[in-house]
């Protein structure tokens, strides 16, 4: 069978596109190329250059390529750009969805598989966040992934098609240099960038109820995410009835504060990462860790790859595009 990726010349699809490739399966990636990079991708994958919201080009891409299997990555992912314009965010992420779904159930694609998030849960007040903890999005961006989940489940319950949606905890590091997050807008490539500018990084807040008084966050590899796809997608293409409905955390099930991933970064790097403390921000969670139990029940996955681990691989890419 063939995947279509949608937004697979981005930082996570672009991963999965080589995973998939690896495990031997054939894809072929739908972007617009408004955040992707198309040199991500490797040259024998076939790249439809075009929107989500083009209904025709998504249903000419499922043709020419005998797609019976969808993983979709496109969507905007700024927390802070979604509460300034929420209409955006609604229009690329939910419009778009319903845009790829559509055209999928019509064409007979009975494997869909959504990129959610942990920001569906908001501010959970837990230890461990497990798939049914209450959901209470904080931001335009958190509310188009939960609803999202809801129009996946939906669709495939009345068109029979076998779904799978994929809540990743803190994503960070690279499979390979040139696939690395050049973005940002996470904290490990944030702080790479304040320290080779020769800035000390911030932390936002120093008070909250942790060990440490910074926040603690659940880091997980972008190599261990593309692999869990890969685990999703065979489970999915392996349910010819199309009734698998999966709701997934993608985690490690440990916490790192935001001092502890500072001084792993001051090891890995060897630059002064001794930060400035700003105010917190509103709406940020003391705590958010994942249990990663019902992945590993489900699918037989399990995470690989530790924070180090994760932080080196991230700062080899940094210097691969910041020479």
């Amino acid at each position: 069978m063939t995947w279509l990726i949608t937004g697979g010349a981005g930082y996570i699809g672009g991963h999965v596109v080589r995973h998939l490739l690896d495990a031997g399966e054939r894809v072929a990636v739908l972007d617009d190329l408004s955040t992707g990079d198309a040199g991500r991708l490797p040259a024998e994958v076939p790249l439809v250059k075009g929107s989500t919201l083009d209904r025709a080009a998504v249903t000419a891409a499922i043709r020419e390529h005998g797609v019976s299997g969808i993983l979709h990555f496109a969507a905007k992912k700024q927390v802070g750009e979604s509460v300034e314009q929420p209409f955006l965010y609604y229009r690329e992420n939910m419009t778009g969805l319903q845009t790829v779904l559509e055209a999928a159930a019509a064409e007979g694609v009975r494997r869909f598989l959504f990129s959610s998030s942990a920001s569906v849960y908001g501010m959970p007040d837990v230890d461990l966040v497990t798939e049914s903890t209450p959901c209470a999005p904080m931001n335009p961006y958190g509310e188009t992934k939960l609803a999202g989940e809801w129009l996946v489940r939906s669709a495939g319950r009345a068109y029979g098609i076998a779904t799978a949606s994929l809540r990743y905890f803190n994503v960070a590091g690279a499979g390979a240099p040139e696939l690395a997050d050049t973005g940002v807008f996470n904290l490990v490539p944030m702080v790479f960038q304040r320290i080779t500018g020769g800035r000390a990084p911030m932390v936002f807040g120093d008070d909250y109820p942790t060990p440490d008084g910074t926040c603690v966050r659940d880091y997980i590899h972008i190599a261990d995410v593309a692999s869990a796809h890969v685990a999703a997608a065979r489970r999915l293409a392996a349910d010819p009835s199309g009734n698998t409905s999966l709701t997934l955390n993608i985690g490690r099930g440990e916490g790192v504060s935001v001092r502890e991933m500072l001084a792993l970064i001051g090891e890995v790097t060897g630059l002064d990462t001794t930060p400035g403390i700003a105010p917190r921000r509103p709406g940020d969670p003391a705590r958010v860790v994942a249990s990663a139990e019902a992945i590993r029940r489900e699918l037989d996955w399990h995470a690989r790859y530790d924070v180090t681990e994760m932080i080196a691989s991230a700062w080899e890419g940094w210097r691969h595009h910041h020479r």
